[in-house]
């Protein structure tokens, strides 16, 4: 078996502090990381593998067209394939779209991971998941990640909450606003055929979440059977 972890951030734009958000990144020491809010206009390719660069991770490069989600990955596992797609918006509301990263795991087989980042609106992001759900399907060993916009009794979040599917498996705890969470909108859903290993703590302070960004991180360490 194969064991890795997989991290979703919104990192809002690197309008905060973006170096502490690096900092963080390279704590918890992600496998995987989906991020949400990558910079996407003016140098924003740019910017974004310096992210990388910081966070100690590497970047496939691919991002445009998916309303700024992406994926990063450490070199404990393989990139085999990575790509995203946009989701229908309309003018003038901030482009959706999403990150697909197929990934070799040292020790098992193939996990696919989905940077996702809902709309605000609600019938929005059920027309938005349903796509999502569908682009993804018959993909082996999968997980999901990113900032929902809803929680645990939101119309697109049951959507995706199906067990033989995708089951939530990020801790229980609320990630937004970064000062005082209230809110549980930065999830991970994973397929029934990746184990959930017990959680392990990353000691961050709450001034260092607040500085790096209005979102906090979550992280879930899994194992990934081998191929068959």
């Amino acid at each position: 078996m194969g064991v890795v972890r997989v991290a979703s951030y919104n990192t809002r734009d690197f309008l905060d502090d973006h170096r502490l958000a690096a900092r963080i990144v390279r704590a918890i020491e992600p496998d995987v990381l989906c991020l949400q809010e990558v910079p996407r206009r003016l140098f924003g390719a740019w910017r974004t593998h310096r992210f990388a660069r910081a966070c100690g991770m590497r970047w496939s490069g691919r991002h445009r067209g998916s309303g700024g989600t992406t994926v990063f990955t450490s070199d404990r596992v393989r990139v085999l394939a990575a790509d995203h797609a946009r989701l229908p918006v309309r003018w003038p509301d901030r482009t959706r779209g999403y990150a697909v990263v197929r990934v070799g795991v040292e020790g098992g087989g193939e996990l696919t991971a989905v940077s996702v980042h809902l709309s605000l609106k609600a019938g929005e992001r059920v027309a938005h998941t349903e796509r999502i759900l569908q682009g993804i399907a018959d993909r082996g060993p999968l997980v999901l990640a990113g900032d929902l916009n809803e929680d645990d009794s939101g119309a697109a979040w049951h959507l995706i909450d199906v067990p033989d599917r995708l089951r939530l498996v990020s801790p229980a705890v609320p990630t937004f606003p970064a000062r005082r969470p209230r809110r549980r909108l930065d999830v991970v859903f994973a397929s029934p055929a990746l184990r959930v290993l017990p959680h392990r703590e990353v000691a961050v302070p709450d001034e260092a979440w607040a500085r790096a960004s209005d979102h906090r991180a979550t992280w879930v360490d899994l194992e990934v059977p081998p191929a068959t």
